[in-house]
């Protein structure tokens, strides 16, 4: 399975001071950050199980010569850790393979053009109907929008009404 991270996906940057310029010890539970100075563990959300650490003096982060850039927070750098954040890291590794890569961009020009379409230009977040009937008719309607918004980008709209036209049938009375 090749899922990059929200991060990746974006082709954002890493900044100087992201979590990932922390070093985690397993052993101790905790981080360190750029500058030497630990972060302990604090607590654990109840709802997702992440992890929350702090500076261990807040002076530290105040007195640093990165703070601002680092944090801007008085009380100090904070990180999250997930619950399962070694998952999440080797997930971003593996996505940086060229392997990973050749099979992410097969995915892409495969599956994700129609999707994308249908979510962002046509809006559809969920199906209106109920029930199977009503799914099938639905997704029917939505693949032929698709299709004609691709017939128009192919062909251009003035060809397209033309092939149109030629394929109506003039009505017998």
């Amino acid at each position: 399975m090749v899922v990059p991270s929200q991060r990746q996906a974006l082709h954002k940057q890493e900044s100087p001071f992201s979590k990932s310029h922390f070093i985690y010890n397993k052993e101790q539970d905790g981080y360190i950050c750029p500058e030497g100075h630990r972060l302990n563990y604090r607590s654990t959300y109840r709802k997702n199980g992440k992890r929350t650490y702090k500076i261990e003096k807040a002076g530290l982060c105040r007195n640093c010569p990165h703070f601002g850039q680092c944090t801007r927070s008085k009380e100090g750098r904070k990180l999250v850790r997930l619950r399962k954040e070694e998952v999440k890291q080797r997930l971003e590794a593996q996505y940086k393979t060229p392997f990973s890569q050749k099979i992410y961009a097969r995915r892409k020009e495969k599956a994700e053009h129609p999707f994308g379409h249908i979510k962002r230009n046509l809006k559809v977040s969920g199906f209106l109907m109920r029930g199977l009937k009503g799914v099938h008719a639905e997704t029917s309607i939505l693949g032929t929008c698709f299709n004609i918004a691709r017939m128009r980008t192919i062909l251009g709209s003035a060809l397209l009404i033309r092939q149109l036209k030629l394929l109506s049938i003039p009505a017998t009375v």
